[in-house]
């Protein structure tokens, strides 16, 4: 039987030195977000407050984690000129940057040598990941936890080799 799939939030909380996050689709059609995105697209305003009803549950979850001493990083692979899914997270990043996620891009045409998981992941403590799986049209589909050491150190090590060409959120700018 596999193991329970914890909530994020019990997933951050059992960190104890790192969470890394990689991302991998132009787009994502996560029904949390769709009211956000097409508000996005019809008005080109977006909600990048940290303290917003929104954004306030993540950003908590992530100031805890943080002021606890684990490092939070995500890096998003995207595919240039980036989708308009892309320029909304991007829009909206500062909410992550603010509680405490460093953030980083990579135009995909950088990662084609880098060997990576089939799956968008979280990774804890080098040890844990939660992949994330999606349905065809970007919908959430059912998470699955892992602690095979194979596993974890692709996942490990693909997240470093993106890291090490990834440009910082500040600095990356999208066309």
């Amino acid at each position: 039987m596999p193991p329970k799939l914890p909530s994020f939030a019990e997933l951050l909380d059992s960190a104890q030195q790192s969470a890394v996050h990689l991302e991998m689709r132009d787009s994502y059609g996560v029904t949390a977000e769709a009211d956000s995105f097409a508000r996005w697209k019809e008005t080109g305003a977006v909600d990048d407050d940290p303290e917003s009803p929104y954004w306030a549950p993540w950003t908590y979850l992530i100031r805890r984690i943080v002021s606890r001493g684990v490092v939070v990083r995500r890096a998003r692979i995207v595919s240039e000129p980036v989708s308009d899914y892309i320029r909304y997270e991007y829009a909206g990043t500062r909410a992550n940057v603010t509680a405490g996620e460093d953030v980083r891009w990579l135009p995909r045409r950088q990662a084609s040598d880098i060997a990576l998981p089939g799956n968008d992941f979280w990774l804890i403590d080098g040890r844990l990941i939660r992949w994330n799986h999606f349905a065809g049209d970007g919908g959430s589909a059912p998470g699955e936890i892992s602690e095979d050491p194979a596993a974890a150190r692709l996942c490990a090590e693909a997240f470093e080799a993106v890291w090490q060409r990834a440009i910082p959120h500040d600095d990356y700018k999208i066309s």
